[in-house]
């Protein structure tokens, strides 16, 4: 059967994909976020997951006020990088396992998650920033090492789901990838945040110790880090750091009991403070199952 075997916690800050675009990335200001995804991308090589299961929000390039679905799962056959005011990141297309992800479709609706099925989207730097810096430096002429299947979470337009919502939501995507026959490695990505705010009387706004607490919590208390109510996401973590409650997908969809190989901190980039996290499931716990 198919299996999701650890989750990837990670920042998708747009410069980020512009200063690997520009071939900036050893310049002193860059230099320190980088350095931290070195191991990442090692770790993603010796992985060889044959599917990348990505959650992330769209920052208005595919859905506007007219319509903003909470839950929008990609089950077209491949997703172009978008066109975010400066023309598409120089990325490679997303490549989809429709196969999958249309039964992840179903199992989720049937598991009573009303799911927006997308069958044509592009796709922005939620996902391309991820991509790009788990598995480094790609072209247009170049293809993803794996198969993606893209979750789109709307927290942009309130309400956007809460944690617990998230979390469960997980869950379901987990027993959705279990029930498929196909022996599939699934590796899944939570991404988005950490604390930052982009307008009005805080922006700028970082709050490295919430967002360190966060991640301790991710690892060790899932659940209840699941209950922390948007007020507080708003007040500590700022009006974009809301965008944290998709990391609760990824934490939703492994074991209870996780390893945490490795971590990385970094403030700030481009008014963001850069978080990212890489989840193992506990091995003899896994093979037991």
């Amino acid at each position: 059967m198919a299996r999701i075997t650890a989750g990837v916690g990670c920042s998708h800050v747009p410069a980020i994909g512009v200063a690997m675009d520009q071939g900036i990335t050893e310049q002193p200001y860059w230099e320190p976020v980088f350095e931290g995804f070195e191991k990442s991308r090692e770790w993603m090589k010796e992985q060889k997951a044959d599917v990348v299961f990505l959650v992330y929000n769209d920052h208005c390039t595919v859905f506007d006020a007219s319509c903003i679905p909470t839950f929008a799962l990609g089950c077209g056959p491949e997703f172009a990088p978008a066109d975010e005011g400066w023309g598409p990141r120089p990325v490679p297309v997303v490549k989809n396992h429709q196969v999958l992800a249309s039964h992840i479709a179903q199992s989720l609706v049937l598991d009573e998650f009303d799911i927006t099925v997308m069958n044509e989207m592009e796709v922005d730097h939620g996902l391309t920033v991820p991509m790009s810096v788990m598995f480094g430096d790609k072209t247009v002429d170049d293809e993803w090492p794996c198969l993606v299947i893209p979750l789109c979470v709307n927290v942009v337009q309130y309400p956007p789901p809460t944690g617990n919502r998230c979390y469960n939501l997980g869950k379901a995507i987990r027993r959705a990838v279990e029930s498929f026959d196909e022996d599939l490695n699934v590796v899944i990505f939570g991404t988005g945040g950490m604390s930052h705010q982009l307008q009005y009387k805080r922006a700028g706004l970082i709050n490295k110790e919430w967002d360190e607490q966060f991640l301790n919590r991710l690892t060790s208390d899932p659940v209840a880090l699941s209950q922390t109510p948007h007020v507080e996401y708003l007040r500590e973590a700022g009006s974009e750091g809301v965008e944290m409650v998709m990391w609760h997908v990824m934490r939703g969809a492994l074991d209870d009991e996780v390893e945490e190989v490795h971590r990385h901190y970094h403030v700030p980039a481009s008014n963001t403070a850069v978080g990212h996290i890489i989840l193992e499931n506990v091995k003899d716990q896994g093979m037991a199952k």
